[in-house]
């Protein structure tokens, strides 16, 4: 009789899983993986490992492209091929332009009204027109060019110091990272409020500037940490019954970071505009100035607290993902030296040793353009697009309940050995002579449809600029003759799990040059 007590466990799983599979069939809902079954309360949870879209992408290539997980007391469809992706963002994009209820949106989206997290409405309609219009527009990048050049002229100046003062070994082991660090957030920052935040040793500034900057710093390492870790509760809200957890806290407290770090930079620029003489004939010079320009005429549109959030948003979506993909595509370089050599030759070709390299120059420097495709199809910057339906619809055939959240594996399409060639092995070439380089839903990192990155033509910028001027500035050598670490670290952009570290020294037709940066 006791050895009956011990089957009870698994006679009610075996219940659990036939039930299930009846309510699927009936139901016509997408299959599961019927060799892991579903667990009371946590359901497949058990089954993910880090990093997610890996995880991810076994389960599909074991089960099939689409899948219906339970993850705690969320439905969660997962996709993972060109076609189902296609059929869930053209034919259903309206269905599935809502983003799921996560608790970083509730607490970093200003209660999921921000550009990122809020639902799909007007309000939602407002946010994308003023971002794609008024601050990420063609026109406006253009605008914005100066600062951009500006920028990338100072990295190579600052490593060139450091170089000259080597000579005649002129080489050092340097952590990449730091440089991509300084380079984008600086040039994020100025455009969109005009000041800097990371200074060089020659640099000199007031002790209230570098309090500024050293909060601003100490906010950005916050941001990182935070978004990279798992919030279980977002899928076992039971848990909450136990008290708001370490990582609410930590979001609660970050938010309030940075919400007055805004409001302090906004009131700040707000003030300058106002004790303008000329305010009229000023010239906008950044994207809060923009905005509060526009306030006047619109204020209930524009209000302070929608300005702040836009360029929070601006400010987590341009940076973390344009350094952590020059990351990987300058550790792809230093495992491919060939392919490093070639683009640097392209680079000199059309460029010169007169000149640093600008951004009309990429239409000339196709291959560099190729090394960028290449490296974000092997590490996209968004490696699963997160999403849920409005209504009940139907993909692949399957009925797709209200509420279900979405979840695209771009990271298991872009790097699916049944799509692509050789996969995991890095190979530019791939792209030569591909106008229609997106080839339908294969190729996707930046996402598609009404919820697709806005910022894309602003990253492909920044990207091509300062991989462009590492190439061409600097000789770049592993530290050992073992290949570089590709290993992923944790976060929504995959980070490396180790920070680069490589040889540099300035390449001979840069070192005339350099002293006149």
């Amino acid at each position: 009789m006791e050895a009956f007590y011990l089957y009870i466990p698994l006679i009610f799983l075996a219940i659990s899983t036939i039930s299930n599979y009846i309510f699927h069939k009936l139901h016509n809902l997408p299959p599961t993986p019927w060799l892991h079954p579903q667990l009371p309360l946590i359901g497949h949870l058990y089954l993910l490992r880090k990093p997610l879209h890996r995880s991810l992408a076994k389960l599909s290539a074991k089960h099939g492209p689409i899948q219906l997980l339970q993850f705690g007391s969320r439905r969660v469809l997962v996709v993972s091929s060109p076609s189902l992706a296609e059929e869930c963002l053209t034919t259903n994009d309206i269905t599935f332009a809502n983003r799921p209820c996560l608790l970083a949106g509730k607490y970093l989206g200003y209660n999921y009204t921000s550009l990122v997290f809020a639902p799909y409405g007007d309000h939602w309609r407002n946010l994308r027109r003023v971002s794609a219009l008024e601050i990420l527009s063609c026109h406006r990048l253009r605008e914005f060019e100066p600062i951009r050049a500006d920028e990338m002229v100072r990295m190579p100046r600052r490593q060139g110091r450091i170089c000259r003062a080597q000579i005649p070994r002129c080489t050092e082991v340097v952590q990449v990272k730091p440089f991509l660090v300084d380079l984008t957030l600086n040039a994020m920052m100025r455009m969109i409020s005009g000041k800097r935040y990371y200074y060089g040793r020659d640099d000199v500034i007031t002790e209230e500037e570098k309090k500024k900057a050293d909060r601003f710093q100490e906010m950005v390492v916050e941001i990182s940490e935070v978004m990279g870790a798992t919030n279980v509760g977002d899928y076992l809200p039971v848990l909450r019954w136990f008290g708001v957890s370490k990582l609410e806290k930590r979001l609660i407290c970050l938010q309030a970071k940075r919400d007055l770090f805004m409001k302090e930079l906004v009131e700040e620029l707000k003030e300058g505009l106002n004790k303008s003489l000329n305010e009229e004939k000023k010239k906008r010079n950044n994207m809060i100035e923009m905005l509060l320009s526009l306030q006047k005429t619109e204020p209930e549109c524009y209000t302070d607290e929608m300005i702040r959030s836009i360029m929070l948003v601006m400010l987590a979506g341009g940076t973390g993902t344009s350094i952590s993909t020059m990351e990987w595509a300058m550790s792809l370089l230093l495992n491919n030296p060939n392919v490093l050599k070639k683009s640097q030759a392209e680079i000199d070709k059309y460029v010169g040793a007169d000149r640093l390299i600008q951004e009309s120059d990429m239409t000339n420097l196709p291959y560099l353009g190729c090394i960028i495709k290449e490296t974000i199809r092997m590490f996209p910057p968004g490696p699963l697009l997160p999403h849920e339906s409005a209504k009940d619809c139907k993909v692949g055939g399957y009925h797709i309940p209200s509420g279900t959240m979405l979840l695209v594996n771009v990271w298991g399409i872009q790097n699916d050995p049944t799509i692509w060639d050789n996969p995991e092995t890095f190979r530019p070439e791939r792209f030569e002579g591909l106008e229609g380089y997106r080839d339908g839903f294969k190729y996707m990192p930046f996402g598609f449809g009404r919820r697709s990155c806005p910022g894309e033509g602003m990253a492909t910028r920044m990207v091509a600029m300062g991989l462009g001027s590492l190439i061409q500035c600097f000789e770049w050598e592993r530290t050992s003759e073992s290949k570089v670490d590709l290993s992923e670290g944790v976060g929504i952009t995959i980070p490396k799990a180790i920070s680069l570290e490589a040889i540099c020294r300035p390449r001979s037709t840069m070192l005339n040059l350099l002293p006149h940066l």
